[in-house]
């Protein structure tokens, strides 16, 4: 889990030499250096010697890898190299000398690889094709400063400054859409692409793999004997080496799947999981059962409110960003107690969007009667529907039938509308609605069913802004590596194959994965109700959590930024049961939060 930085610059302005002076004198008795002309790379020595391992020179290439490759075999009879012990940065240096960019397309795993060519003074950085691993830059006047986490490009400049149209995104996203990020000209490289820059030329930002669905006709059977095989090699390729494993388990089918595989292949791997106190709010009964049923260990862990807000801060600092998905805290504390025990654990991550098994993924099916409205008729159901109270019952069903899939679904989660925005921000801007962000991923699937449409979304927005941040930064957090077999691009293919006919049916979501897990996993675990790490903030904002929500509120530095009456007026109606608001106070929280540490300065965990 090294860390690295990294500056180009072609001219040597006041700003190169000042981040030059930083980065050369700053004291670290475990970082190590590579300088050339127009580039400096420093990088962390960490105690596994992982620098012997990622990073590679010869005459012509400097370059650094961060990661883990699961087909290293199959890099190497690509690049025709004959040593059995070479580094995979070596590999992929070779591999990109013969392949150029597309080498990239061939690595199997999560990472982030940076290549400084010599002869022709070209800079090139890319990131894995889902976008597990995060690299950030920034571009100067003169350069390009970059590095995994964007804490470190912030130490290195000044005036750092809020970026008003990330903020209003984030309201609706309940993250920062990538290649934004919160701080004004700080963004990310985007999955599966790679960012250029040759000496005394343009910078380039090209793509060199596309999540494309492509469904092929066949039998079901020839699907589920498919799936069990992919993902048996997937389980097996992402447990290789002489490591100590673990995995979280939910209970749920996807991480049962992938604890049953991993089971034949290590018979006494632990498993951990986490949960609350308060009843509904816990899987970890559900996963002792199943660990029983599979006649193996489960080390769980109770998290207390008091504990869960304490964390908060420390949680925030590793995010980098505000996300207000209140799951990624169970996910620091599960990632905590694996760590006491192993140093990797396997996770389900992705199962859900590539095989379709968000609920909300029924919704098509659900809402098809309104295809057969006239639009008169429609625009007259949505204005009424539009008229109704908040919390009325049918006024959701309502509004969605009436409504096109491309003006309504941004993801997985959608906090705020645009006119809540409007009421919120005091800067608000009308000309950058948050379709601004899904418009282009729309139109790329217009011709494709609506299920596969959603699924490409969350793919391109929900995937990697949540789910993937908050797994790869709190199992980061913890010093531990996570790994996941569902988001491997040989799964992906597959699944990206497989009819949505199959994927939704018989009322349920991924039904064919649930087939093919029939007989692997227990039978209890097949039919159970979806619950994904569920914490109780609806019940602690109006308890346990209601002073400290008050108190940051009122403490927070953003009056300049937000209308807090209208904040406070949001909590009040969501402690006086006049709707549940918890998901929109918790956004509004997050960012007050992130305010505190990275703006005000109140927390130091540096």
């Amino acid at each position: 889990m090294g860390q690295y930085i990294g500056l180009f610059y072609e001219n040597e302005t006041d700003e190169i030499k000042h981040i030059k002076h930083l980065l050369e004198d700053e004291n670290s008795t475990k970082a190590a250096y590579f300088q050339d002309q127009h580039f400096i790379f420093k990088y962390e020595i960490s105690e596994n010697d992982v620098d012997e391992e990622s990073f590679f020179e010869n005459d012509q290439l400097a370059i650094f890898f961060q990661g883990e490759c699961y087909n290293k075999e199959h890099l190497m009879e690509k690049a025709e190299i004959n040593q059995p012990s070479a580094s995979i940065s070596f590999i992929v240096g070779s591999l990109y000398t013969k392949y150029d960019s597309k080498a990239f397309s061939y690595i199997r795993g999560k990472f982030s690889v940076v290549v400084w060519d010599k002869n022709t003074q070209a800079l090139s950085i890319a990131r894995d094709h889902f976008g597990v691993k995060t690299i950030f830059y920034k571009e100067l006047n003169s350069g390009i400063l970059f590095a995994p986490n964007k804490k470190a490009i912030t130490s290195l400049i000044e005036n750092e400054q809020i970026n008003d149209t990330a903020l209003q995104h984030y309201l609706s996203f309940q993250y920062v859409p990538e290649p934004m990020t919160l701080t004004k000209g700080i963004q990310m490289v985007e999955p599966a692409t790679i960012l250029q820059k040759k000496l005394g030329g343009s910078q380039e930002i090209t793509k060199y793999w596309q999540s494309t669905f492509n469904p092929i006709l066949k039998e079901k059977n020839e699907w589920i004997d498919k799936i069990r095989e992919t993902m048996f090699e997937s389980v097996q390729r992402h447990m290789q080496g002489d490591i100590q494993i673990g995995s979280f388990l939910s209970g749920g089918i996807d991480s049962t799947l992938v604890v049953s595989i991993a089971k034949q292949l290590k018979p006494d791997i632990k498993t951990f999981s986490v949960g609350f106190a308060r009843e509904g709010f816990s899987e970890v009964g559900l996963a002792e059962e199943t660990a029983d049923a599979l006649q193996l260990e489960n080390i769980s862990y109770t998290i207390s409110p008091e504990e869960y807000v304490e964390k908060l801060p420390e949680i925030m600092w590793h995010l980098d960003d505000p996300l207000a998905d209140p799951s990624c805290v169970p996910l620091y504390f599960v990632g905590r107690e694996a760590k006491k025990h192993v140093d990797y654990a396997l996770s389900g991550e992705g199962s859900d969007e590539l095989f379709g098994g968000y609920n909300i993924y029924r919704e098509p099916n659900a809402l098809k009667p309104f295809d057969y409205i006239p639009r008169p008729v429609k625009d007259l159901l949505a204005s009424i529907a539009h008229s109704l109270p908040e919390q009325t019952r049918g006024k959701s069903f309502l509004e969605r039938g009436t409504t096109p899939l491309k003006e309504r679904y941004i993801g997985n989660a959608k906090m705020f509308e645009e006119v809540e925005k409007e009421a919120i921000l005091k800067n608000y801007d009308p000309s950058i609605p948050y379709t601004q962000i899904t418009a282009p991923l729309y139109e790329a699937v217009k011709d494709e069913p609506l299920v596969t449409q959603m699924q490409y979304i969350d793919i391109n927005t929900w995937l990697r802004g949540d789910i993937l941040l908050k797994a790869e930064k709190m199992s980061g957090a913890n010093n531990l590596e996570i790994r996941m077999p569902f988001l491997d691009k040989e799964v992906f293919n597959l699944a990206s194959s497989i009819p949505i006919d199959l994927k939704i049916a018989n009322g349920t979501t991924k039904q064919i994965l649930r087939e093919a897990s029939r007989g692997i996993i227990p039978d209890n675990v097949l039919d159970r109700k979806k619950l994904g790490f569920p914490v109780p903030i609806r019940h602690w904002l109006k308890r346990e959590l209601k002073s400290w929500a008050i108190e940051l509120i009122e403490e927070s530095e953003t009056d300049h930024i937000l209308h807090k009456d209208y904040v406070l007026g949001l909590l009040h109606s969501h402690c006086t049961d006049k709707g549940d608001y918890s998901r929109k106070i918790w956004t509004l929280l997050m960012f007050m939060l992130w305010h505190q540490i990275f703006v005000e300065k109140k927390y130091d965990f540096s």
